[in-house]
């Protein structure tokens, strides 16, 4: 997907969650060139689909790589590229370190000129209240607009769909003046 946004646009992207079956190999690239002024919200769960003999992580691998650039008068500049890869291992799923012990995956991407430390740390505030193991992490700040990524680790999708809309309420209540979206299913 290719997104630009012009002066003063607001995209809230919400999806729902991607389902990833046995043997599946997927890969998605979003690409959002932005201007200063614009706002962007993007959020992605990533579940594992049913297996026929009941096992988890049955897919090949998830591959997600978000790529945000901010347009300024001689060209574009390289905010943030945000690359994600989940690779299962097929002779242990519970393996050291994958997944933490959890099965699904969340991740909220925000960038906007008011996005700062203190809203970083609220965000992450805000995740301590859900059942999830939670990190927030800021990028570089290009032309005054900043950018940071939500990653979440829990054990179903309800569960991750709930810390991002209330990350997402957040946003709408700290940047004032944002009414919510009147979002559509297509």
């Amino acid at each position: 997907m290719v997104v630009r946004l012009g002066e003063g646009a607001r995209l809230e992207l919400m999806p729902d969650q991607l389902i990833a079956y046995r043997d599946a190999s997927y890969r998605q690239r979003t690409s959002v060139t932005l201007r200063p002024s614009s706002s962007l919200v993007m959020a992605e769960v990533v579940t594992p689909g049913w297996s026929p003999d009941g096992a988890a992580f049955r897919y090949e691998e998830v591959r997600l790589r978000n790529d945000i650039r901010v347009e300024k008068e001689a060209g574009t500049e390289l905010l943030a590229l945000d690359n994600l890869l989940i690779r299962p291992p097929h002779n242990d799923v519970t393996g050291l370190g994958f997944m933490e012990g959890f099965s699904h995956l969340g991740s909220l991407v925000a960038v906007d000129a008011r996005v700062d430390q203190a809203l970083a740390d609220d965000l992450h505030s805000l995740a301590q209240d859900h059942q999830a193991r939670t990190g927030v992490s800021l990028t570089r700040t290009v032309l005054g607009t900043t950018g940071l990524v939500l990653r979440s680790l829990a054990s179903n999708t309800e569960e991750l769909n709930r810390l991002l809309t209330a990350c997402t309420g957040l946003l709408r209540e700290r940047w004032r003046g944002q009414e919510p979206l009147k979002l559509r299913k297509h």
